[in-house]
């Protein structure tokens, strides 16, 4: 019940964040929304808590805490950083032909689905990398990289940090 409760109310607040000004002065609820607007709302956020609510929420309430949200802020800091680093690698290895390509299995050490798709989202929206496949059983991201280099392939598996920099321990510190 608690789970559809914040799932409902999670959607509502998404739901109202995106039609915001829809109203006209005539007929608005706190000059934002019209009455039919927000009705509107409260529905299709009472559907989406009942349909969602296995889905979004799992077992625990942790993404709900504010302090992971500011976590997830200062983290697009770092990943856009990384993000223009390997545009400019990227354009490099087109332009002088020296690409390497492969595919290695990191393992990140984590443990929660979201810390997981957080994880290879972030690496498949880097250049250069592109996350081909999940194992399930033991959370080892196969990644299509631009660059493998001999060095990085000694240890089976590759150790995260040469493909995706410090963004597992981000993601750790975000998700888990």
């Amino acid at each position: 019940m608690l789970s559809f409760v914040v799932t409902t109310i999670l959607a509502l607040i998404l739901y109202l964040s995106l039609t915001t000004g829809s109203a006209t002065p005539q007929s608005s609820i706190f000059g934002l929304w019209s009455l039919e607007e927000f009705i509107f709302g409260i529905i299709l956020s009472v559907i989406t808590g009942f349909i969602a609510r296995k889905i979004f929420i799992k077992k625990s309430f942790r993404m709900l805490n504010p302090v992971r949200w500011i976590m997830f802020i200062v983290y697009l800091f770092p990943f856009l950083g990384s993000m223009a680093k390997a545009n400019f690698d990227v354009a490099y290895r087109v332009i002088t032909g020296k690409i390497k390509p492969g595919i290695v299995k990191i393992d990140p050490e984590l443990k929660t689905d979201f810390g997981i798709s957080l994880l290879a989202n972030s690496i498949t929206l880097t250049p250069g990398t592109l996350t081909v496949d999940i194992d399930e059983d033991d959370n080892n991201l196969y990644i299509h990289w631009i660059n493998v280099d001999q060095d990085s392939l000694k240890k089976k598996p590759v150790d995260p940090k040469y493909v995706s920099g410090s963004f597992s321990n981000w993601v750790r510190r975000i998700a888990e």
